[in-house]
């Protein structure tokens, strides 16, 4: 039996990242109603098809809105009747008037420590910048983007992680802070604190074109940007007329011209950076699957001497 039936909460999230919480806030006070984003076409085919958090919703037996835009269902979302609102990478931003839906407050799980990385890229921004710890922070929303007060804050390490494996990780951690969260909420425990915005840092949406590797930057930043691409939209260089996608590589040392390939073994491919020098193992060549890098030199696809760019 639930815990905390008393408390009515709306859930508002769209990818799998957001589904561990969703579990999580419904198996211990019950999720009133789901909020998503529309069914969007998939694969070559575009195949309709709901996001993982719809999904989820349904196989729960919790009722699902699907709002192209939220802010123009102002008055659905206060008809639920509902306390309080947990929002996990919805997707959307709310307007004064869906906030005001909620007498107990919308409250935001960002992947990041805030103030640090407010805005769309967190996880990967954490890995391209070298930190060595991050992870969930329950703000209640406002207008302005991230800037709430603080409810609590769950970290973990990156530990070398690239952005696929460290969200997973953040993604259970926001399962624990949403019902850590919702306890405090009902029980009235909301001293917060506010963000020092002296310390505030943005990031952007990423896009594929971000990731391009740069063979003049140092071998230890561009193994950061590869594991903060990998596996979406993933690190990439050119290799001729066609593109290599880099999905795990390693820092070691090596001399040669920048961009060089200085060994291409059973190792994977060493290639020269402007400081050190990197082993890629893993890689995509244009119009073909990911593969480990030896297979790709297996097949003579590439030798010593070669260039990245």
């Amino acid at each position: 039996m639930r815990e905390g039936r008393n408390l009515k909460i709306v859930f508002a999230g769209s990818p799998e990242y957001a589904v561990p919480a969703l579990k999580a806030l419904h198996e211990k006070f019950g999720v009133a109603a789901v909020i998503t984003q529309p069914d969007k076409p998939v694969g070559r085919k575009k195949i309709l098809t709901p996001t993982p958090v719809n999904q989820a919703a349904q196989e729960l037996g919790i009722p699902v809105y699907r709002f192209d835009k939220i802010r123009a269902h102002s008055d659905e979302v206060k008809a639920l009747g509902a306390d309080v609102m947990f929002t996990c990478a919805y997707g959307q931003l709310l307007t004064q008037e869906i906030l005001d839906c909620f007498p107990m407050g919308v409250w935001n799980l960002h992947a990041s420590l805030l103030p640090e990385f407010r805005g769309a890229s967190p996880i990967q921004s954490a890995i391209l910048a070298g930190k060595t710890h991050t992870g969930v922070t329950v703000m209640r929303t406002e207008l302005s983007l991230d800037t709430g007060g603080i409810l609590l804050v769950k970290r973990c390490e990156t530990g070398g992680m690239d952005s696929g494996e460290l969200s997973a990780v953040l993604s259970e951690l926001s399962a624990q802070a949403v019902t850590e969260a919702a306890e405090l909420i009902k029980n009235g425990n909301t001293q917060l604190l506010i963000q020092d915005e002296a310390r505030a840092t943005y990031c952007k949406k990423i896009v594929k074109e971000d990731g391009k590797i740069n063979f003049a930057d140092s071998a230890e930043n561009i193994c950061r940007l590869i594991r903060a691409f990998s596996p979406a939209p993933a690190a990439y260089c050119n290799f001729g007329s066609a593109f290599l996608n880099v999905y795990a590589a390693e820092v070691c040392e090596g001399e040669g011209e920048i961009g060089a390939v200085i060994c291409a073994d059973k190792r994977g491919i060493t290639v020269k950076c402007g400081e050190g020098a990197i082993i890629i193992k893993r890689l995509q060549p244009s119009g073909g699957k990911v593969m480990n890098a030896s297979d790709f030199v297996n097949g003579r696809k590439i030798k010593a001497g070669d260039r990245l760019d």
